[in-house]
């Protein structure tokens, strides 16, 4: 049985290789459970593939990812079952109502029958959906749309919400609105992984950040902690670019044999 007071993520020693390119190379990264952690990268930095992994989508060409306890690769039905994902680009089923789109997803997770009504009404009224709810979403707004999937992520409790860009295409008062439901989430015990380039939402809500760059994990810590890391006492956005940009200046001069020209 997995320690329920353990961590929630562990990737250890994680590569993905594609081709004999390393996306993501020899990571390890501890998360414990209720921490609401930022994952931060530029494009192409191997975050969307570290996400995939995550979620079961893809699997480690090295190394072994635990979720809740359990082994992705040995017991990922269970492992899936403690988390939810919410991409970037929300997807719905154009011709069920937002209610039919939520009881589908409680169906699928095996939720009572009163037990998902009652969760299903608190995650309605927790993001405002009741005004469009019985409508059919392919009449959904991009901010709907987005609204409708975080409900439904957090209709079975999950212990790990892992949400990637979770502020594109909502307006100010649902930033703000998102962002406190996060906060709350980790509070009450949720582990959140969040991927954003809005590093002003991070600043504010993260616990630890960790920077991926190349593959490999350059930096991790709390703001505080990567602000020593840059020598710089700046805001995040130059504390990123700093400690990007210096790993990409390593790298040039190591293949220009010490000259970065």
């Amino acid at each position: 049985m997995p320690d329920a007071t353990g961590p929630m993520i562990e990737i250890l020693g994680v590569s993905k290789v594609y081709g004999g390119s390393p996306a993501v190379d020899d990571m390890t990264l501890v998360i414990p459970r209720g921490e609401l952690f930022a994952f931060l990268g530029p494009n192409g930095a191997g975050k969307t593939t570290t996400i995939k992994m995550l979620c079961g989508l893809l699997y480690p060409t090295r190394g072994t990812i635990r979720i809740g306890g359990f082994d992705l690769l040995k017991e990922g039905r269970k492992a899936r079952a403690t988390m939810s994902y919410v991409p970037d680009l929300p997807y719905l089923y154009d011709k069920l109502t937002g209610r039919e789109f939520l009881q589908f997803v409680a169906d699928m997770h095996g939720l009572e029958k009163d037990y998902a009504a009652e969760r299903l009404a608190h995650v309605a009224k927790l993001f405002r959906l009741e005004n469009f709810i019985d409508h059919l979403t392919e009449r959904y707004s991009h901010g709907m749309r987005q609204r409708t999937v975080f409900a439904s992520a957090l209709l079975h409790e999950p212990g790990l919400l892992i949400v990637d860009e979770p502020t594109v295409g909502l307006d100010p008062r649902s930033v703000r609105q998102l962002k406190d439901i996060l906060r709350e989430q980790a509070e009450q015990g949720t582990t959140v992984f969040l991927s954003s380039h809005s590093l002003d939402v991070v600043e504010e809500l993260a616990t630890r950040i960790g920077i991926i760059n190349k593959g490999k994990l350059i930096g991790l810590g709390k703001v505080s902690d990567l602000k020593a890391q840059a020598s710089l006492q700046g805001s995040l956005e130059e504390v990123f670019l700093r400690l990007t940009e210096e790993e990409s200046l390593v790298e040039t001069v190591i293949q220009t044999g010490g000259n970065p020209r």
